[in-house]
C-alpha cells in the first residue's frame, strides 16, 4: 500500500509568474511547506493576506519526525480550523512513566486539572500533521482565499532590499524570478535561506547520538510516554517509547557519540536492538529509521529587514521535551497577526521587532530547558552521573526528588514576560493570566472560553460593565461579556479573577493577554491597544 508520504500532494504546476515579462511582486512569500510554513500560510489567509508558499518537495515529510503536539499548539490550530481533525486522528495522552534500570520509579500526569477542551498532548506523525494542514489549505482555497502552494519550486538565490526581497526559483522547467514585500523562511534547521544571507546559527552541539525507529506492531502497552534510564536492553544509555496512530510506535535509543551512523541505520543492526527492547517474540516491521545529534542553537535575531525566520530555521532544540514543532507553531501564531496589521497599514513596521524579541525569549526558554534535559539524560562526567542516579533512586520513594528528574521537560506555552507590547498589570489577579501570558482555557456556559476569543483583538469582561464594542486606532474591539455564574465549576474565577470581584482583559489576536484592569476604562484600554500595536505610548 502506498504511504501518504510517498504521494505528491502538491505536484509541480507551471505558474503565471514563470511567464511574466518582469518579476511579479507578492505581499508575502514563504519558503518551506512544513508544519510552520503551512501554519503561517493558513493564519495569513484567515487575515485576507495573499501568500505564495515555495517548497523544493511536493509531498509531506517521511517518517514520524515531530510526533508530540502539546495543548497550546492544538489551541492555536483550533483557531485556524484544523485542530479537531488532528485530535481525532492523534493518540491522546496525559500520563507518563519513568524507569531506572528495570524498575518503574514513578509516573506523572501532565494535565491533572479539569476544565480544558484539549489534552496535554497528542501523538501524531508529522506527515499526518502536515496532511491536515494541507487539507485546511485546500478548504480555504475553495473559499477563495489566496494561498498559492508551489511544489518543486526550489529557491536558489535571495536578495534583500529596503522595501522588498528578490528570489530566484528553480523548477523542472527552468528558473524564474519573483519578488516579495516580505519573505518568511521556514526551511528547516539547515535553512538554505539563512546560509544564502550569511547569517549566524550559534549554540551547542552535544556529544551524543540517538536512533529513531518507527515500528509497526501490535503491542499491549498503555497510551503513555515511557522513558528509561540505563535499561538492561540499552545498558548505560536511555530509551523512549511513544504510541502513534495506525499501530506505529516511536522508539528512541541513545547510542553514544563515537558511532558509524550509516552502519547503525542498517536494518541488520537496528532490528537486534529493538528485539532486545521488545522481546524476541514480538513481531514488528520497520517503517522509518533516522539518527540525530542533540543541538541547541538559534539565530541572534529572527528578523532581518524584510526577511523573517520561523521554526527550525530560526532555532533548534533537542527532541526530548517536544519543543521543536510546538515552538514553531507558536512562532507562526506570534508572527501572522503582526505581519497582517503591518501590511494593511494598521500597525507600524516596528511591531515586527516584537516578533523578534518575544520569540527569541521563547527560544531561549526552550533552549535552556532542552539543554538541562540533555545534560541530565546524557551526563558527561562521573560526578554528574552519580548525582543523576542518586536522584533517580530517591525519586522512587520520595516525591521531593521527582521534580529533579529531567527526562525531557515537556513543552509548555511561552509567557512573554517583559514584552514591550504588555501594559503594566493593573489587576491583582492570578499569575497564570498576567499580561504576556496565553489565555488559559476555561469552561463556560456554551462550551470553552478559547473558542469564543477568535483571532482579533477582543475585550474579555468578567462581571464588569462595558460597551459591546469599542473602536480605537482603526480597530473594532468586541466585548465578550461573561460572569462567574457562567461556570459553576469555578475555573473561570480561579484562572481570571482570583480574589477580585471583576476584571477586564485586552486580548491580542494570538490569544495572549495584552493588559488587564479591575473595571472598564476606555482611555486606559485605548493606550493598552496602542502599546500592543507597537505604537509610541506615553508612560
Amino acid at each position: 500500500m502506498t504511504k501518504i508520504f510517498e504521494t505528491a500532494l502538491y505536484p509541480y504546476a507551471r505558474s503565471a509568474d514563470q511567464d511574466a515579462a518582469i518579476p511579479v511582486r507578492h505581499p508575502v512569500v514563504i519558503i518551506g511547506a512544513g508544519p510552520v510554513g503551512l501554519t503561517i500560510a493558513i493564519d495569513l489567509a484567515h487575515k485576507a493576506v495573499p501568500v505564495v508558499v515555495l517548497d523544493d518537495n511536493d509531498r509531506v515529510s517521511s517518517g514520524s519526525r515531530a510526533i508530540c503536539f502539546a495543548k497550546r499548539p492544538l489551541e492555536i490550530l483550533d483557531r485556524l480550523g484544523c485542530g479537531q481533525p488532528m485530535v481525532d486522528k492523534g493518540v491522546v495522552w496525559n500520563k507518563g512513566k519513568v524507569f531506572f534500570g528495570d524498575r518503574r520509579i514513578y509516573e506523572f500526569n501532565l494535565q491533572p486539572e479539569d476544565g480544558h477542551q484539549r489534552p496535554a498532548f497528542i501523538n501524531l506523525q508529522q506527515y499526518y500533521f502536515e496532511l491536515h494542514l494541507l487539507e485546511r489549505i485546500r478548504d480555504l482555497q475553495a473559499e477563495g482565499k489566496q494561498i498559492d502552494l508551489r511544489g518543486r519550486n526550489k529557491v536558489s538565490a535571495v536578495g534583500t532590499h529596503d522595501d522588498h526581497v528578490t528570489l530566484e526559483v528553480d523548477t523542472p522547467e527552468g528558473p524564474y524570478n519573483v519578488e516579495a514585500d516580505w519573505l518568511i523562511a521556514c526551511d528547516g534547521a539547515g535553512s538554505p535561506t539563512r546560509r544564502m544571507l550569511g547569517l549566524d546559527f550559534v549554540g551547542r552541539v552535544f556529544e551524543d547520538n540517538f536512533l529513531i525507529a518507527d515500528v509497526v506492531m501490535q503491542a499491549d502497552f498503555p497510551t503513555e510516554r515511557w522513558f528509561w534510564f540505563d535499561p538492561a536492553f540499552n545498558k548505560g544509555q536511555s530509551a523512549l517509547l511513544h504510541k502513534q496512530p495506525d499501530g506505529v510506535w516511536r522508539i528512541d535509543l541513545q547510542l553514544g557519540w563515537d558511532i558509524d551512523k550509516a552502519e547503525e541505520k542498517k536494518p541488520e543492526n537496528v532490528i537486534p536492538r529493538l528485539k532486545a527492547m521488545l522481546g524476541e517474540e514480538v513481531h514488528f516491521e520497520l517503517e522509518w529509521v533516522s539518527i540525530y545529534t542533540f543541538q541547541c542553537r538559534r539565530m541572534e535575531k529572527f528578523r532581518h529587514g524584510r526577511v523573517l525566520f520561523a521554526g527550525d530555521s530560526a532555532h533548534q532544540v533537542s527532541p526530548f521535551g517536544a519543543r521543536g514543532a510546538n515552538s514553531g507553531v507558536q512562532d507562526a501564531d506570534n508572527l501572522a497577526w503582526k505581519l497582517a496589521l503591518v501590511i494593511d497599514g494598521t500597525a507600524p513596521v516596528a511591531l515586527l521587532d516584537s516578533y523578534d524579541s518575544e520569540r527569541v525569549h521563547g527560544a531561549d526558554e526552550n533552549i535552556l530547558n532542552s539543554t538541562r534535559s540533555t545534560d541530565f539524560i546524557t551526563p558527561k562526567s562521573e560526578t554528574s552521573r552519580i548525582f543523576r542516579d542518586a536522584v533517580l533512586d530517591l525519586s522512587e520513594k520520595y516525591a521531593f526528588a521527582r521534580p529533579l528528574v529531567n527526562s525531557g521537560r515537556l513543552s509548555v506555552p511561552c509567557t512573554y514576560d517583559g514584552s514591550e507590547l504588555n501594559s503594566a498589570d493593573a489587576l491583582n489577579g492570578p499569575a497564570r493570566s498576567r499580561p504576556g501570558s496565553p489565555c488559559p482555557d476555561a469552561p463556560i456556559a456554551d462550551g470553552f472560553l478559547l473558542s469564543r476569543l477568535g483571532q482579533d483583538f477582543v475585550l474579555l469582561t468578567i462581571d464588569a460593565e462595558a460597551p459591546d464594542k469599542i473602536e480605537a486606532e482603526g480597530i473594532q474591539v468586541r466585548n465578550i461579556a461573561l460572569s462567574v455564574a457562567d461556570d459553576p465549576s469555578g475555573q473561570l474565577r480561579a484562572r481570571y479573577l482570583g480574589d477580585c470581584d471583576s476584571a477586564v482583559y485586552l486580548i491580542r489576536p494570538d490569544q495572549h493577554v495584552a493588559a488587564r484592569f479591575p473595571a472598564f476604562d476606555k482611555d486606559r484600554i485605548a493606550r493598552a491597544l496602542r502599546r500592543a500595536l507597537g505604537m509610541e505610548v506615553e508612560p
